[in-house]
C-alpha cells in the first residue's frame, strides 16, 4: 500500500494551522537540518523542533523519512570534508531515534569551496559528476541503508535538460539507491526550459522511484529580469497545479517500487484557515489517486 505523507516544517504557526491534516497522514517527512542548530564550537545540537517532532513520532507511531538539503551531493572539495563528517554524524544520531525509512537529498551542489549556496546548483550531466554523487550516496548508506536523490529544479541547465534522466541513471547505479520524483520540479523545469514532461519521464527508470513529491508554486515578477520574462517558481506556496495532478495520474501505474507520495508546503504560506482546509482537500485528492492506482 502506498502511503500518503506530509512535510513537517519548522514553524509553530504552520504546525498549529495544519494540525488536523498532520493527524490524517500516514507518514511524515522532515528535513534533518531543521532539527538542530550549530553552536559556536561547531557542534550540531537539538532544537525545539527536534523535540516536537520526536514527540509526534512517539505519540502517533507513524514512520518518518528524511529529505535533506545540506549534504551537497556533488561537492568534491577537501574544504567540505569536516562539515560533511559533522553532518553525517548528526544524521546518524537522528536516525537512531527517528528510524528514517530512507534519506534523500537534492541532486545539486549546496556547498562550493566551503561556502553554502542559497539553492542547489545544477550539475553538469557528466560521468565524473555522477561518480561523485554515487560516492556521496555510499557514504550516506553507512547511516541510512536506503538513500536517494531528488530530481533537481533549476532555472538553467548545463546542456539538454532531457539528459537529466540519463544522468540520474548514472547516479543511481548502486543497490538500494532511489529516486525521489518531484513532479512540480519536473513541471517547473519543463515550463521554464521548454521541454516535454512525458519525453523526460520516458527516459528515466521509474522502477527507481521510492517517493513522489507534490507541490505548487507561482510565476515570478516580470520586473525581476531585464527581459521581463516570467519564470515558473518552485516556491511551494500555492496549490498543486492541475498539470501536476495529471502527471501523478500518468506516473502512478508506472512506479512499481513507490512507497510514499508526499504533499509539500513551505512554512509561512498557510496564512488563513481556508489555506489549511485547501491543503486537506489536496491530501484527500492524493488519497483518491492512490486508491485508483496504488
Amino acid at each position: 500500500m502506498i502511503a500518503a505523507g506530509f512535510s513537517l516544517q519548522p514553524d509553530d504557526e504552520f504546525l498549529e494551522r495544519c494540525a488536523a491534516l498532520i493527524d490524517e497522514v500516514d507518514c511524515y517527512e522532515v528535513t534533518p537540518e531543521t532539527l538542530w542548530f550549530e553552536r559556536g564550537d561547531g557542534k550540531l545540537v537539538d532544537n525545539g523542533f527536534f523535540r516536537r517532532f520526536l514527540a509526534l513520532r512517539e505519540r502517533s507511531g507513524k514512520p518518518f523519512v528524511a529529505h535533506g538539503v545540506g549534504v551537497s551531493m556533488a561537492t568534491d572539495s577537501a574544504m567540505d570534508r569536516p562539515r560533511r563528517r559533522r553532518w553525517l554524524a548528526r544524521v546518524a544520531r537522528d536516525h537512531q531515534v527517528f528510524r528514517f525509512g530512507w534519506w534523500t537529498d537534492h541532486l545539486g551542489a549546496s556547498a562550493l569551496d566551503g561556502l553554502a549556496t542559497t539553492l542547489p546548483v545544477p550539475l553538469p550531466p557528466t560521468s565524473h559528476a555522477a561518480g561523485v554523487v554515487r560516492r556521496r550516496l555510499r557514504a550516506m548508506q553507512r547511516v541510512v541503508p536506503d538513500v536517494g536523490v531528488e530530481n533537481n529544479v533549476g532555472y538553467f541547465f548545463p546542456g539538454d535538460p532531457l539528459d537529466e534522466a540519463r544522468f540520474l541513471g548514472g547516479c543511481l547505479a548502486g543497490r538500494r539507491t532511489w529516486l525521489l520524483l518531484d513532479l512540480h520540479n519536473l513541471y517547473t523545469m519543463a515550463q521554464n526550459l521548454g521541454f516535454d514532461t512525458d519525453a523526460w519521464l520516458a527516459r528515466v527508470d521509474l522502477g527507481r522511484v521510492i517517493e513522489i513529491h507534490l507541490a505548487g508554486g507561482r510565476p515570478s515578477n516580470a520586473r525581476w529580469l531585464p527581459t521581463r520574462r516570467v519564470m515558473r517558481l518552485d516556491s511551494h506556496d500555492d496549490a498543486v497545479p492541475e498539470p501536476v495532478w495529471a502527471l501523478l495520474d500518468r506516473v502512478l501505474p508506472r512506479c512499481p517500487n513507490l512507497r510514499l507520495v508526499t504533499l509539500e508546503r513551505m512554512e509561512g504560506t498557510v496564512l488563513r484557515p481556508p489555506d489549511a482546509s485547501a491543503l486537506r482537500g489536496e491530501l484527500r485528492r492524493m488519497r483518491r489517486a492512490l486508491r485508483r492506482y496504488g
